[in-house]
């Protein structure tokens, strides 16, 4: 352990707050696909909601396992990266699209909006079981 990791507990905690993560999966013969997403992490498991339709998709079901990256830039930098592997399925569970949009748009009422409307096309749920956390917090050394 670095002078700058998170304990298991801050490591849970900043993951389980509210940050734009950043889904990253094996793409054969090029880059990984790198993707901002948003996301709830629950009991050792990222969830994220999105269009059955995407790449995304696709190469999350091919390659099986993923990397989500979750940070602060100021005034404090800190992330946390967590890898792991990743099962797809749709439909989504009830409540789980407005529960994860209420987090990035504010609220219950937003987020069930969000998850009712027609701009929402969330029919497929990602989910991350983690198994390897990287972390970085550079509060712990005065910065």
């Amino acid at each position: 352990m670095t002078a700058l990791s998170m304990t298991a507990e801050e490591r849970e905690a900043f993951l389980a707050d509210v940050h734009v993560g950043v889904l990253a999966v094996e793409r054969p013969g090029g880059p990984p696909s790198v993707t901002p997403v948003w996301y709830r992490y629950v009991d050792g498991v990222v969830e994220i909601v999105t269009s059955g339709g995407t790449r995304k998709v696709e190469l999350l079901r091919a390659a099986g396992h993923a990397s989500l990256c979750a940070q602060v830039e100021a005034p404090t930098p800190a992330y946390v990266t967590v890898e792991g592997p990743v099962s797809v399925t749709s439909p989504v569970p009830d409540g789980v699209v407005a529960s994860i949009a209420a987090r990035y748009l504010g609220g219950e009422e937003a987020g069930a909006a969000y998850a009712e409307g027609p701009g929402s096309h969330d029919d497929t749920l990602i989910s991350l079981r983690v198994q390897r956390w990287r972390t970085a917090d550079f509060a712990k050394i005065g910065f």
